[in-house]
């Protein structure tokens, strides 16, 4: 049998509020072409499926027509939901869904019934553990919550989880095992896009929680790794951060047989439109010939120049109309190490004006510009007068 392990599609998210929609379409409508040319049975999406809890018509919209490709070109599909989800909503007609071979595993208190599949080897069981926030989870599964058996944190209830399934699994002999889990497991790395499940650092799970079967398919962490060869994260489609960019996405293939877990491997995932971070003055930036391979890329730029550029956003998008994030470095003024009452004694309210301006645009006010700053100040002391 051969599974195709993705996660983290966040459909609906947005890169500095521009809509990544068409790009995630592309991107996931063209795993149906990998289950075609892999001949995959299954694909096993392991949570945050959505961005957010209650998904925009047009990201339902897009999970539908990419789910409709998959089970058309002839897999089936397993999908939990993540942290971003919301397992109610996502779980809405999953008894209907399931007949047509789209399996959403969202509810807690199910998380040790399995979906079966068979090959020629026999049976697969596939178990979808949805995103369990600890305090909610502990009460759908009824765990102690209080004493010294009490169930804590992150890792208390996918101990529990896990164990409901490894005690299932004991009644299926040579059933071959897939689970689906959505947490932050011991040696997996971050990235600066993830959305932290936890505070504190009980979020952190260790890998050795997942004993016990065959393949397990990790959502949350948006770069794709192996933290052992049965316990990987596939990473998200998409980059959703700067902090991606040049990180080649991928899904993992993975092919079970008689014994259980054969053999996993990359399918590189295209990049509709690839990050660039661009750093340099305004002028330059707007004239090098080096950066034009960026100029249909999603940019970030970050500005050098001694003095705060002019509209330097509509600049910048008139060579790269893609540019979706600008911060401005400045010279590096020098740090005054005074507090800020130091800072305001014997000044008047114009100097601490005056100051201000120079401090977010890297120079200081023009005459006209003290001018008005004066009327403004007196306008405003009438204003509080009256």
């Amino acid at each position: 049998m051969r599974l195709l392990h993705t996660s983290d599609w966040h459909l609906g998210r947005t890169l500095h509020g521009t809509d990544l929609l068409a790009e995630q379409e592309a991107v996931l409508g063209g795993l149906a072409a990998v289950v075609s040319t892999e001949s995959v049975d299954l694909v096993v999406v392991a949570g945050d499926v959505y961005d957010r809890a209650v998904p925009s018509a047009d990201a339902t919209a897009v999970l539908d027509r990419v789910v409709a490709r998959l089970l058309g070109a002839g897999a089936q599909v397993v999908l939990t939901p993540g942290n971003h989800d919301s397992a109610r909503r996502l779980g809405t007609f999953s008894g209907l869904l399931s007949a047509a071979g789209l399996h959403v595993r969202a509810a807690t208190p199910a998380l040790d019934e399995p979906v079966l599949l068979a090959d020629e080897h026999g049976d697969v069981a596939v178990y979808g553990i949805p995103y369990l926030e600890p305090e909610v989870a502990r009460h759908e599964l009824g765990l102690p919550g209080r004493g010294e058996d009490a169930v804590r944190g992150h890792e208390g209830v996918l101990t529990a989880a896990m164990e409901r399934i490894r005690a299932d699994l004991f009644l299926r002999p040579g059933v071959r095992s897939v689970v689906l889990a959505h947490a932050f497991v011991g040696g997996g790395v971050p990235t600066d896009s993830e959305r932290d499940i936890c505070v504190g650092g009980v979020d952190l799970v260790p890998a050795g929680v997942f004993d016990g079967v065959d393949y397990v398919a990790l959502g949350h962490l948006h770069r794709p790794q192996t933290l052992s060869p049965r316990l990987r994260y596939s990473g998200s489609p998409l980059a959703y951060s700067f902090g991606e960019a040049g990180q080649q996405k991928q899904a993992w293939l993975v092919e079970l047989d008689a014994a259980g877990l054969a053999e996993v491997r990359a399918v590189p995932l295209p990049t509709p439109r690839q990050l660039s971070i661009l750093t340099g003055e305004l002028a330059e930036l707007l004239a090098a010939p080096e950066h034009a391979g960026a100029e249909e890329h999603f940019v970030s730029a970050r500005l050098t120049d001694t003095i705060r550029p002019t509209d330097p956003m509509r600049q910048l998008r008139e060579r790269f109309p893609h540019c979706v994030h600008l911060e401005w470095a400045g010279a590096g003024a020098s740090v005054d190490g005074r507090s800020y009452q130091d800072r305001l004694r014997g000044r008047s309210d114009l100097q601490v004006a005056e100051e201000f301006v120079e401090h977010v645009r890297g120079a200081g006010v023009s005459d006209t510009e003290r001018e008005l700053l004066g009327r403004a100040l007196a306008a405003a002391a009438g204003e509080d007068a009256a």
